[in-house]
Order: C-alpha cells, then structure tokens, then sequence
C-alpha cells in the first residue's frame, strides 16, 4: 500500500530519472492516487517524457497535466516552419507511410490526419514530431485497418496479454466483434492500462480497441 507521500515520491523519483528532465521542471502533487504534474518544460518532448514517466508507477491512477511549454523570448518558429519539419521528419523514417499522413499546424499545435496500415505507425507518427522545436502539442487523428480481413481470434488477443510480465497475474477479459477488442477488468496503473491496449492493438485483424480496463490499486490515505 502506498501513502499520497510515498506515490508523490515515487513520482519524482521517476521523472527525475529520464535523460531529459529534471527535478526544478516539474512539480508533482498527489491526492487519492491522482497525480497532478505542474511546471514549465522548454520542448513538447519534455512535457510528454513527464507524463509517461508518471504514467509508469504503479499507484497512479489518474493523471492531470498542468505542464506548460516556454520557449526562449529570442526564440520564434512559424507554423509554416513546424508544418515543414513535420512533413520532412515523416518522410524519411521508414516506420511509417508518409504519403498517406496530413499535417496541420495551429499555434504550435500539430493535428495528425490519414490512414496507416498498423497502430505502430500511428504511434510512430505522434513520437517523430513531439521532438520537433516549437511544438506545443499533438492530436493524433490518424485511423488504420490492418491487413488482415480476418476477424479476431480472441484466445491470441489473451495469449499475448498473458505473455506479458507485467500483465500476466491481472485480471484482464477480452471480447471480440469483428474487428474490435473490448477490454475490460483491473490493472494496477495506468502503464499496464496502456500496455493492455498496445498489446491487443498488434493482434492480427485489429482494427479498433475499446479499453474499459479499472484501475484498482491498494492505498493508505489515513
């Protein structure tokens, strides 16, 4: 069981020890297993390190972000510029398809749109522009349908989650329709929630993932 204090340090702990973080950046405040991280990070990059650092302790079980972004007075980047990058940064991985990717930027703000064949792909997408300089944030619109015209075969879906070391002891029910994954039951954290989903996302013939998994976890709040 873990205090507010002792999830609260957990916390810090773990931002503290990604590369591109440091402890003056971001605050952390905990109450009932929310987590709250406040403060001012110079990059995009940065303030998505935080959450998934946070994300990753077990305890958490929701996340507020409060991070702001603060780039440099001298310091200017056009949406022009951020919509250029992106549109070369994509073009030259291998991981995803880029001519089947659309990219509009708003105040920093770059919105993904278009159809890849796997989730990995969207995933990649979102992660190869959060790095670039004058980002302030990312909606990933992007949709995909495997190459699979197979229906899900859900006994595959629960070998995989059953395979993971992280997964294998909670209790995790999958259903199926068509090309869809349910999950529902409890995890302990918000990464073994988004592992679940990541998971069941690379099942051949997945086409969507509804995550209704809970967060249950055992805290002292006295």
């Amino acid at each position: 069981m873990k205090t507010n204090e002792e999830l609260q340090k957990d916390v810090q702990d773990a931002i503290k020890w990604q590369p591109l973080l440091s402890a003056a950046e971001i605050g952390v405040t905990v109450k009932d297993g929310v987590v709250t991280l406040l403060g001012n990070v110079d990059t995009y990059a940065k303030k998505l390190e935080a959450e998934n650092a946070a994300k990753n302790v077990a305890g958490v079980r929701a996340l507020v972000e409060d991070i702001t972004i603060k780039f440099g007075t001298t310091w200017n980047k056009s949406d022009s510029d951020i919509a250029t990058d992106a549109l070369n940064v994509l073009k030259g991985n291998w991981q995803v398809i880029s001519d089947r990717i659309k990219v509009k930027v708003e105040n920093g703000w770059i919105t993904l749109s278009g159809e890849q064949d796997w989730n990995y792909q969207k995933e990649a997408a979102t992660n190869l522009v959060s790095n670039l300089f004058g980002v302030t944030g990312i909606t990933n619109n992007i949709t995909f349908k495997s190459l699979s015209s197979n229906d899900i075969e859900r006994k595959d879906v629960e070998a995989a989650l059953a395979r993971n070391w992280s997964l294998s002891n909670q209790e995790i029910h999958v259903e199926v329709s068509s090309h869809r994954v349910i999950l529902t039951g409890t995890v302990n954290s918000l990464y073994q929630k988004d592992e679940a989903e990541k998971i069941a996302f690379n099942a051949l013939g997945v086409w969507a993932v509804t995550n209704e998994l809970e967060i249950d976890y055992n805290y002292d709040f006295s």
